[in-house]
Protein backbone atom coordinates (compact mmCIF):
# COMPACT_ATOMS: atom_id res chain seq x y z
CA UNK A 1 0.00 0.00 0.00
CA UNK A 2 2.57 2.56 0.95
CA UNK A 3 4.93 1.65 -2.11
CA UNK A 4 1.74 1.91 -4.56
CA UNK A 5 1.32 5.22 -2.69
CA UNK A 6 4.45 6.37 -3.97
CA UNK A 7 4.18 5.57 -7.51
CA UNK A 8 1.01 7.24 -7.76
CA UNK A 9 2.65 9.99 -6.19
CA UNK A 10 6.01 9.86 -8.57
CA UNK A 11 3.45 10.00 -11.24
CA UNK A 12 1.62 12.79 -10.44
CA UNK A 13 4.83 14.74 -9.78
CA UNK A 14 6.01 13.80 -13.20
CA UNK A 15 2.65 14.79 -14.56
CA UNK A 16 2.54 18.23 -12.44
CA UNK A 17 6.62 19.26 -13.67
CA UNK A 18 5.26 18.04 -17.64
CA UNK A 19 2.30 20.46 -17.16
CA UNK A 20 4.12 22.95 -15.33
CA UNK A 21 6.88 23.69 -18.21
CA UNK A 22 4.32 23.20 -20.63
CA UNK A 23 1.71 25.81 -18.96
CA UNK A 24 4.26 28.41 -17.18
CA UNK A 25 7.55 27.37 -18.14
CA UNK A 26 7.51 27.79 -22.30
CA UNK A 27 9.63 30.84 -22.67
CA UNK A 28 12.18 29.44 -19.95
CA UNK A 29 12.41 25.91 -21.39
CA UNK A 30 12.72 27.74 -25.03
CA UNK A 31 15.18 29.87 -23.87
CA UNK A 32 16.86 26.48 -22.60
CA UNK A 33 17.09 25.12 -25.81
CA UNK A 34 18.25 28.24 -27.65
CA UNK A 35 21.12 28.26 -25.09
CA UNK A 36 22.09 24.55 -25.79
CA UNK A 37 22.03 25.24 -29.32
CA UNK A 38 23.73 28.27 -29.18
CA UNK A 39 26.71 26.63 -27.08
CA UNK A 40 26.92 23.69 -29.53
CA UNK A 41 27.46 26.08 -32.54
CA UNK A 42 29.97 27.91 -30.17
CA UNK A 43 31.84 24.44 -29.69
CA UNK A 44 31.64 23.80 -33.39
CA UNK A 45 33.14 26.80 -34.80
CA UNK A 46 35.36 27.10 -32.56
CA UNK A 47 36.29 23.89 -33.66
CA UNK A 48 36.48 25.14 -37.42
CA UNK A 49 38.41 28.39 -36.34
CA UNK A 50 41.33 26.11 -34.52
CA UNK A 51 41.42 24.23 -37.32
CA UNK A 52 41.68 27.03 -39.84
CA UNK A 53 44.15 28.62 -37.33
CA UNK A 54 46.60 25.25 -37.71
CA UNK A 55 46.18 25.16 -41.39
CA UNK A 56 47.17 28.56 -41.56
CA UNK A 57 50.75 27.83 -39.60
CA UNK A 58 51.00 25.08 -42.17
CA UNK A 59 50.58 27.55 -45.04
CA UNK A 60 53.03 30.13 -43.81
CA UNK A 61 55.83 27.64 -43.07
CA UNK A 62 55.39 26.51 -46.68
CA UNK A 63 55.88 29.63 -47.89
CA UNK A 64 59.32 30.50 -45.65
CA UNK A 65 60.57 27.37 -47.45
CA UNK A 66 59.43 28.42 -50.78
CA UNK A 67 60.76 32.12 -49.95
CA UNK A 68 64.14 30.19 -49.05
CA UNK A 69 64.16 28.10 -51.88
CA UNK A 70 63.59 30.86 -53.93
CA UNK A 71 66.23 33.14 -52.94
CA UNK A 72 68.49 30.09 -53.07
CA UNK A 73 67.39 29.89 -56.93
CA UNK A 74 68.45 33.31 -57.56
CA UNK A 75 71.51 32.95 -56.16
CA UNK A 76 72.29 29.77 -58.04
CA UNK A 77 71.26 31.57 -60.81
CA UNK A 78 73.48 34.92 -60.49
CA UNK A 79 76.23 32.33 -59.60
CA UNK A 80 75.90 30.30 -62.79
CA UNK A 81 74.98 33.48 -64.89
CA UNK A 82 78.36 34.97 -64.23
CA UNK A 83 80.13 36.33 -67.43
CA UNK A 84 83.16 35.68 -66.33
CA UNK A 85 82.61 32.34 -65.08
CA UNK A 86 81.02 31.32 -68.71
CA UNK A 87 83.86 33.24 -70.49
CA UNK A 88 86.11 30.90 -68.13
CA UNK A 89 84.47 27.67 -69.03
CA UNK A 90 84.88 28.80 -73.14
CA UNK A 91 88.35 29.49 -72.66
CA UNK A 92 89.31 26.73 -71.01
CA UNK A 93 87.34 23.69 -71.43
CA UNK A 94 86.25 24.44 -74.74
CA UNK A 95 89.16 25.55 -76.10
CA UNK A 96 87.20 29.18 -77.97
CA UNK A 97 89.17 32.08 -78.76
CA UNK A 98 88.15 35.83 -79.32
CA UNK A 99 87.77 36.66 -82.71
CA UNK A 100 90.69 38.42 -84.72
CA UNK A 101 88.63 41.92 -86.93
CA UNK A 102 91.19 41.00 -89.45
CA UNK A 103 90.17 37.32 -89.99
CA UNK A 104 86.43 38.05 -89.38
CA UNK A 105 84.29 36.97 -92.57
CA UNK A 106 80.58 38.10 -92.61
CA UNK A 107 78.03 36.01 -94.46
CA UNK A 108 74.75 37.02 -95.71
CA UNK A 109 72.01 35.34 -97.48
CA UNK A 110 70.64 36.62 -100.78
CA UNK A 111 66.70 36.75 -101.20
Amino acid sequence: MNSRYKLKKVIRLEKFIRDDILIYGKTPFFLLILIIISSMLIINITYKTRLLIIEHEKIILEEKLLDIEWRNLILEESTLGNSNRIEDIALTKLHMQYIDPLNERKISMKD
